[in-house]
Protein backbone atom coordinates (compact mmCIF):
# COMPACT_ATOMS: atom_id res chain seq x y z
CA UNK A 1 0.00 0.00 0.00
CA UNK A 2 1.05 3.33 -0.79
CA UNK A 3 0.43 6.08 1.35
CA UNK A 4 1.15 10.18 1.07
CA UNK A 5 1.84 12.75 3.00
CA UNK A 6 2.15 16.65 2.61
CA UNK A 7 4.05 19.23 4.81
CA UNK A 8 4.71 22.89 4.80
CA UNK A 9 6.87 25.01 6.60
CA UNK A 10 7.85 29.21 6.67
CA UNK A 11 10.62 30.58 8.48
CA UNK A 12 11.16 34.54 8.14
CA UNK A 13 14.51 36.19 7.42
CA UNK A 14 16.38 37.49 9.91
CA UNK A 15 20.21 38.85 10.03
CA UNK A 16 23.28 37.36 12.12
CA UNK A 17 22.73 33.55 10.45
CA UNK A 18 23.56 31.35 7.91
CA UNK A 19 21.04 30.33 5.44
CA UNK A 20 20.45 27.00 5.53
CA UNK A 21 18.29 25.18 2.76
CA UNK A 22 18.39 21.30 1.92
CA UNK A 23 20.98 21.07 4.45
CA UNK A 24 23.28 23.03 1.67
CA UNK A 25 24.49 27.14 3.23
CA UNK A 26 23.53 29.10 0.92
CA UNK A 27 25.21 32.11 0.68
CA UNK A 28 22.86 35.19 0.99
CA UNK A 29 23.46 38.28 3.64
CA UNK A 30 20.13 37.12 5.85
CA UNK A 31 19.78 33.58 7.30
CA UNK A 32 16.27 32.33 8.47
CA UNK A 33 14.86 32.70 12.09
CA UNK A 34 14.20 29.54 13.97
CA UNK A 35 14.96 26.99 16.94
CA UNK A 36 16.73 24.50 15.22
CA UNK A 37 19.15 25.96 12.12
CA UNK A 38 15.66 26.72 10.62
CA UNK A 39 16.12 24.78 7.61
CA UNK A 40 12.64 25.27 6.00
CA UNK A 41 13.19 22.48 2.70
CA UNK A 42 14.05 19.71 5.45
CA UNK A 43 11.52 20.83 7.79
CA UNK A 44 8.47 20.03 5.23
CA UNK A 45 9.66 16.66 3.83
CA UNK A 46 9.84 15.90 7.61
CA UNK A 47 6.21 16.73 8.15
CA UNK A 48 5.75 15.40 4.54
CA UNK A 49 7.41 11.99 5.72
CA UNK A 50 5.49 11.82 9.56
CA UNK A 51 1.99 12.82 7.64
CA UNK A 52 2.55 9.97 5.33
CA UNK A 53 3.39 7.45 8.31
CA UNK A 54 -0.02 9.11 10.86
CA UNK A 55 2.68 10.00 13.13
CA UNK A 56 2.22 13.23 13.84
CA UNK A 57 4.50 16.55 12.85
CA UNK A 58 7.72 18.05 13.67
CA UNK A 59 6.50 20.27 16.48
CA UNK A 60 5.19 17.32 18.02
CA UNK A 61 8.71 14.91 17.40
CA UNK A 62 10.88 18.60 18.16
CA UNK A 63 8.94 21.17 20.22
CA UNK A 64 10.98 24.45 20.01
CA UNK A 65 10.52 24.67 23.65
CA UNK A 66 13.19 21.82 24.00
CA UNK A 67 16.51 23.41 24.74
CA UNK A 68 18.37 20.73 23.46
CA UNK A 69 17.29 21.57 20.28
CA UNK A 70 18.60 24.78 19.98
CA UNK A 71 20.73 25.62 17.09
CA UNK A 72 20.25 21.86 16.32
CA UNK A 73 21.32 21.14 12.46
CA UNK A 74 18.12 19.77 10.73
CA UNK A 75 19.55 16.55 9.01
CA UNK A 76 20.28 15.15 12.48
CA UNK A 77 16.31 15.40 12.81
CA UNK A 78 15.76 14.54 9.80
CA UNK A 79 17.71 10.94 10.52
CA UNK A 80 15.43 10.53 12.99
CA UNK A 81 12.01 10.50 11.64
CA UNK A 82 13.73 8.49 8.64
CA UNK A 83 14.49 5.69 12.01
CA UNK A 84 10.52 6.27 12.93
CA UNK A 85 9.62 5.33 9.36
CA UNK A 86 11.99 2.60 9.14
CA UNK A 87 10.80 1.27 12.98
CA UNK A 88 7.18 1.29 11.09
CA UNK A 89 8.61 -0.74 7.89
CA UNK A 90 8.07 1.86 5.48
CA UNK A 91 10.34 2.98 2.53
CA UNK A 92 10.32 6.32 0.97
CA UNK A 93 9.49 6.13 -2.88
CA UNK A 94 9.18 9.53 -4.07
CA UNK A 95 10.15 12.98 -2.27
CA UNK A 96 8.62 15.85 -4.18
CA UNK A 97 9.38 19.45 -2.85
CA UNK A 98 9.09 23.28 -3.64
CA UNK A 99 11.26 26.32 -2.15
CA UNK A 100 9.17 29.42 -2.54
CA UNK A 101 11.95 32.51 -2.22
CA UNK A 102 12.10 35.77 -4.19
CA UNK A 103 15.88 35.56 -3.46
CA UNK A 104 17.95 33.97 -3.10
CA UNK A 105 17.82 32.39 -6.35
CA UNK A 106 18.17 28.51 -5.76
CA UNK A 107 18.74 27.03 -8.67
CA UNK A 108 22.75 26.81 -8.50
CA UNK A 109 22.20 24.79 -4.92
CA UNK A 110 19.23 22.14 -5.90
CA UNK A 111 21.80 19.22 -7.22
CA UNK A 112 23.67 19.79 -3.88
CA UNK A 113 20.61 19.40 -2.14
CA UNK A 114 18.98 16.90 -3.75
CA UNK A 115 22.30 14.89 -3.42
CA UNK A 116 22.42 15.63 0.99
CA UNK A 117 19.24 14.81 1.25
CA UNK A 118 19.80 11.21 -0.10
CA UNK A 119 22.16 10.96 1.72
CA UNK A 120 20.64 11.53 4.49
CA UNK A 121 17.95 9.24 3.83
CA UNK A 122 19.93 6.66 2.36
CA UNK A 123 17.36 6.57 -0.66
CA UNK A 124 18.54 7.19 -4.48
CA UNK A 125 19.23 10.73 -5.94
CA UNK A 126 16.58 10.33 -8.59
CA UNK A 127 13.87 9.83 -5.88
CA UNK A 128 13.77 13.31 -4.58
CA UNK A 129 12.58 16.21 -6.33
CA UNK A 130 13.09 19.73 -5.48
CA UNK A 131 11.98 23.26 -7.64
CA UNK A 132 11.87 26.20 -6.79
CA UNK A 133 9.51 29.07 -7.68
CA UNK A 134 9.09 32.55 -6.52
CA UNK A 135 5.78 34.44 -5.86
CA UNK A 136 6.32 37.59 -8.61
CA UNK A 137 6.99 39.75 -6.25
CA UNK A 138 3.37 38.71 -4.12
CA UNK A 139 2.95 37.76 -0.29
CA UNK A 140 5.37 37.65 1.88
CA UNK A 141 8.12 35.42 0.21
CA UNK A 142 7.95 37.73 -2.94
CA UNK A 143 8.45 40.67 -0.48
CA UNK A 144 11.24 39.19 0.55
CA UNK A 145 10.18 38.62 4.27
CA UNK A 146 11.18 35.07 4.07
CA UNK A 147 11.25 31.62 2.30
CA UNK A 148 8.57 28.93 2.71
CA UNK A 149 8.41 25.06 1.23
CA UNK A 150 5.86 22.35 0.51
CA UNK A 151 6.80 18.66 0.08
CA UNK A 152 4.93 15.74 -0.55
CA UNK A 153 6.23 11.93 0.15
CA UNK A 154 4.94 8.73 -1.02
CA UNK A 155 5.89 6.06 1.30
CA UNK A 156 5.49 2.08 1.34
CA UNK A 157 5.44 -0.61 3.58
Amino acid sequence: MTRFGIGYDVHKFTTNRKLIIGNVEIDYPLGLAGHSDADVLIHAIMDAMLGAAALGDIGQHFPDTDPKLKNIDSSELLEYVKIMLDKQSYRISNIDSIIVAQNPKMSPYIPKMRERIADILKIDFDLVSIKAKTEEGLGFTGSEQGIAAYAVVSIER
